[in-house]
């Protein structure tokens, strides 16, 4: 069985650079273990399958390691395909996923996804959670990730975090965040337990990251970079219990995969995780 595939740079403008995500429109459903053995293979931090079409799809994500609820970059890039190939000049699509409704719309070269807020509660820090990160923060929250809070960028670079300790805390994701030097925010996120240990560009991590510095600046529209090594650039804003968050899309490679027609025998355990 031949199938199409898609790979897309998302969260920039230029190849190379942002967060690469596979994208792989289906007819119907594959089994559940051939998505995760087609995820593997691909080896990026997360493939997108998408079923159905006329500007409403549902869609899936997994990592290597997993399938997830929620993914940013996976979703934009899918939304750049849709509209590149699939449905040129689609402008605006409809996604329906385990998160609930999705929405992408493209305007003037940027994707916006419109998605739920999740500001979760403020905690103290853990032992377990300073622990991974090698050093404590000035405040920490709870959401679907832990949420993690330092005072410079530079603090954010210079953390080494022990990622086998972090791949035992009770979220699969650690967000690590401070004040821009030029932007409103910046930001890191580390995911072991989803075989991602850091995540170039993360679009889910800012559905915590917006209403927290929305709050904190007293301002809705805020710009954002993710200081990854490929790095990523953010237009957030933040609407009710809503948050758009906008970003570039380059399509770096298109062709054909091969697959078996049958079920893999074993692809290990299958874990659902927190999206990234």
């Amino acid at each position: 069985m031949n199938l199409p595939i898609y790979q897309v740079d998302a969260f920039s403008d230029q190849v190379l650079r942002g967060n690469p995500a596979a994208v792989c429109p289906l007819q119907e459903w594959l089994p559940e273990a051939l998505m995760l053995s087609i995820a593997r293979e691909n080896n990026l931090s997360e493939t997108a399958f998408l079923v159905d079409g006329d500007g409403k799809y549902e869609i899936r994500w997994f990592t290597p390691a997993c399938e997830v609820p929620l993914c940013g970059h996976a979703t934009l890039a899918s939304a750049m395909v849709i509209r590149e190939f699939l449905e040129p000049g689609c402008d605006r699509v409809r996604f329906q996923s385990a998160s609930g409704p999705l929405g992408v719309s493209h305007e003037g070269g940027w994707y916006e996804l419109d998605f739920p807020a999740d500001p979760g509660v403020e905690i103290a820090a853990t032992p377990e959670l300073v622990k991974s990160l090698g050093c404590e923060p000035i405040e920490a929250r709870l959401a679907n990730y832990y949420f993690a809070v330092f005072e410079s960028a530079q603090q954010l670079l210079d953390l080494q975090p022990d990622f086998a300790c972090m791949a035992r805390l009770d979220r699969t994701g650690v967000i690590v965040t401070a004040p821009g030097d030029d932007i409103d925010f910046v930001s890191r996120f580390f995911a072991p337990q989803a075989g991602i240990d850091a995540d170039p560009v993360t679009g889910s991590a800012h559905c915590t990251l917006t209403p927290y510095w929305s709050a904190r600046l007293g301002k809705n529209h805020l710009e954002a970079r993710q200081i990854s090594a490929r790095g990523g650039f953010l237009k957030c804003t933040m609407s009710g219990d809503r948050v758009g968050i906008a970003g570039q899309a380059a399509g770096y490679m298109q062709g054909e995969i091969r697959v078996p027609d049958n079920e893999p025998e074993s692809v290990g355990d299958q874990v659902v995780a927190a999206g990234v």
